[in-house]
């Protein structure tokens, strides 16, 4: 397994530099959507948390 999840890492660091070196604007959207992606789940899950405990 472990051999497995190195592959696909150094398969997916390759392709964020292969994007990187082609075009560079597209791979800075998709990190910038990634990004929002993260912090909206986050918030969700604060949100989430907080009408929770808050709950009447």
């Amino acid at each position: 397994m472990s051999k497995v999840r190195k592959i696909i890492l150094w398969v997916v660091v390759a392709f964020f530099v292969y994007a990187i070196f082609t075009s560079p604007d597209k791979a800075a959207g998709i990190l910038q959507n990634i990004w929002g992606v993260l912090v909206d789940g986050f918030n969700a899950i604060l949100r989430f948390f907080d009408s929770l405990l808050n709950r009447s």
